[in-house]
């Protein structure tokens, strides 16, 4: 019986025995799993959970024009909180009664929205509640505008006595407001998260990467130490020139409004870098107002009409089919082909009959181009597709931009839906779909000297004024065309401009060069009868040597549509822009003889000091009248200032600015001395 018990006790101590050594296995099991294959997870959880570090978050990065000047930058904003249960209630008390009057006031005159007495029921309210984080103005402030709230009493004192305290928040501003708004782009609200534009395509480059501090305890008090420093973003150095840009933007603001355009795009490059130095694009909203609203530039394809008629002449003369001598029988502007009518523009005037190549280039004959090619290529028409890839019209630009559109140029052999009818259509600018990046490449190409550069919009990386990295010129093609062909193009471009369609365009100053372009444009399922147009003028200035290329589009609805007349000049007003900073001229020929030649000097703190000077030095000046400060509510005399001051200004006072012309102001609908309030309209007319 003994020996049965011991032999049982053994058997049973063996089990448990084996228990142990299995849940020791398993105990070690998951001790491995935890330290190799769930490492991260746990080391991130960690991280979480550890109340001794602080991460010290980077500086984002500047984005800056190709002068260097801000176009983007990180400021902090402020939310301004009140803690009525801060220092002693006795103190709290008397410092209440004794300012409540100079605060309420104060607050009134740096937030004149709200009036003295709505925040004295509001503080009132507050203090009732014994509210510990009430905010005090809805929206979040700027350092300026925090220091000044700051001086007011109470709220100048340390938080734990007066309890007024902030919430600190990073905020991305642009110092130039709207401009090239869709080509930098923006971030989401407040947050440090890219959402279009050079802001997201460089969006890793500009965040930079996090740091870590330490607490820990010193005294009564903690000490953050660092051990690993943050890296501030670095700087992206654009193309952009300031200048050109609000050049493009005011004129073609100002042709929109003309025609009641949908939308008004204008790029300026320069032909030997491929710097996009302007890039513009003003879309109609719902309040007639134009905005940039989305990279149409760069996102949306249209059929670019007659500017494509200069690719379909290239590949025709470099395929030795033709010469721009060879005659062409356009007939009374009507050809019916493929049972469909392709008319020129004067074909109720009876048409052109009987020109040249080159001449139905100069007046954009829709029967001449397409009479040439559908000649030499219908037959064979993947052979005049295959042309259009040589020369690069169709080439995958690869732009810093998520997003961008290639443009889709397919021959029969990537269409099921190609007809005898698609050559001939596809020759004019139709059956094709490009961006107008892509048009204004190609016709820089041209300029270039058949040499195909791509759009660059970024030229260096900058850490603390360093250069980190630089972006050379990216050469697409060497050459887009034989020299030969490349010479007749040029010729023909020129000409447009000095005896075809794109009169308009052209300067007295310079030659320039360009195609003009008129096409309608379909939508969908209900064609081409919507009565939408797509007029365009794409060329380079000066024609002799080129320096710049521009391209201008507009999309509008109804009415007369002609690329000549209506995009032409405006092309025409950015390109002597241009030009204005360039060409060396003498004072007297450019001196307006309506205006007031002496140098305007302000009436301001500093104009005592510099009027000593300008009499020592003998130098006649106008004086402008005091103006009268806008923040008070009332219209300041903005008369002799420039768009971008007068903008910038009357904007912070909360009205709405409408220009018309360019220049200086010289009449404002809103009299000086007239009180003003927030949301008024202010049209401004400058020379």
């Amino acid at each position: 019986m003994k020996h049965t018990d011991n032999h049982t006790s053994i058997r049973r101590y063996r089990w448990i025995s084996y228990i142990f050594v299995v849940i020791a296995i398993l105990i070690l099991g998951s001790m491995l799993k935890i330290m190799t294959v769930d490492s991260g997870k746990w080391m991130t959880l960690a991280g979480k959970l550890k109340n001794d570090s602080i991460i010290d978050y980077p500086d984002r990065g500047n984005i800056l024009s190709c002068n260097r000047e801000v176009l983007a930058s990180s400021l902090p904003q402020y939310n301004i909180y009140m803690d009525f249960v801060a220092g002693s209630q006795k103190d709290r008390d008397s410092m209440w009664l004794a300012d409540m009057d100079s605060i309420c006031n104060g607050l009134h005159r740096i937030f004149p929205e709200m009036s003295a007495s709505q925040f004295r029921r509001k503080l009132q309210e507050g203090r009732r509640k014994s509210e510990r984080h009430m905010l005090l103005w809805p929206r979040r402030i700027d350092y300026n505008t925090y220091t000044e709230v700051k001086r007011l009493p109470m709220f100048c004192l340390n938080q734990n006595k007066g309890g007024f305290h902030v919430e600190e928040h990073p905020s991305r501003v642009r110092p130039f407001e709207t401009l090239a708004s869709r080509t930098v782009g923006a971030l989401y609200g407040a947050k440090d998260s890219a959402r279009y534009g050079l802001e997201l395509s460089f969006d890793s480059l500009l965040r930079g990467k996090c740091g870590y501090k330490r607490k820990r305890k010193v005294m009564n008090g903690f000490v953050a130490i660092p051990y690993q420093e943050a890296e501030n973003g670095l700087d992206v150095v654009t193309t952009i020139d300031i200048k050109i840009q609000d050049l493009a933007e005011q004129a073609v603001m100002a042709k929109a409004e003309e025609i009641d355009a949908k939308l008004g795009i204008a790029m300026v490059m320069e032909c030997s870098t491929g710097d996009m130095k302007a890039i513009v694009n003003l879309t109609k909203c719902s309040d007639s107002q134009y905005r940039e609203v989305k990279n149409n530039a760069i996102k949306d394809v249209y059929e670019p009409g007659s500017v494509f008629k200069t690719a379909s002449l290239m590949v025709a003369l470099d395929d030795g089919m033709c010469d721009t001598t060879e005659i062409i029988e356009t007939g009374n502007g009507v050809w019916h082909i493929y049972s469909v009518d392709m008319r020129d523009h004067n074909w109720r005037k009876g048409g052109y009959h009987t020109i040249s190549l080159a001449r139905a280039m100069e007046v954009s004959s829709n029967i001449g181009i397409s009479k040439v090619i559908n000649k030499y290529y219908k037959d064979d028409p993947q052979r005049f597709v295959d042309g259009l890839h040589r020369i690069g019209i169709a080439e995958d630009l690869h732009l810093p931009f998520q997003g961008y559109t290639r443009a889709s140029v397919y021959g029969p052999h990537e269409r099921r839906d190609w007809s005898r009818a698609t050559l001939p259509w596809m020759s004019i600018g139709y059956e094709t779909s490009l961006t107008p990046i892509t048009t204004l490449t190609f016709y820089n190409a041209i300029a270039n000297g058949g040499k195909m550069v791509q759009p660059r919009f970024v030229t260096e990386l900058l850490r603390d004024e360093a250069v980190e990295e630089e972006f050379p010129t990216v050469v697409l093609r060497d050459k887009i065309c034989s020299e030969q062909t490349l010479k007749k193009v040029q010729t023909v471009l020129r000409h447009v401009v000095s005896q075809g369609l794109g009169k308009k365009a052209g300067s007295e100053l310079f030659q320039v060069a360009g195609k003009t372009g008129t096409a309608q444009v379909s939508s969908g399922k209900a064609g081409y009868k919507t009565g939408d147009h797509l007029v365009s003028f794409a060329g380079y200035f000066p024609a002799d040597k080129p320096m710049y290329s521009c391209i201008v589009c507009f999309l509008k609805h109804g009415g007369v549509a002609s690329g000549g007349s209506q995009a032409g000049p405006v092309f025409k007003e950015i390109a002597e822009g241009v030009m204005a900073d360039i060409m060396k001229r003498d004072i007297i020929d450019v001196r307006s003889t309506s205006s007031d030649s002496r140098p305007a000097l302000k009436r301001d703190n500093g104009a005592t000091h510099i009027n000593h000077v300008v009499r020592a030095l003998g130098i006649d000046v106008l004086h402008h009248q005091p103006r009268v400060n806008c923040k008070k509510g009332i219209m300041p005399d903005v008369k002799g200032m420039g768009a971008r001051d007068v903008v910038c200004m009357l904007e912070k006072c909360g009205l709405k600015i409408k220009i018309s012309g360019r220049g200086q102001v010289v009449a404002q609908s809103i009299p000086a001395g007239n009180h003003i309030r927030r949301g008024m309209v202010c049209r401004l007319e400058m020379k």
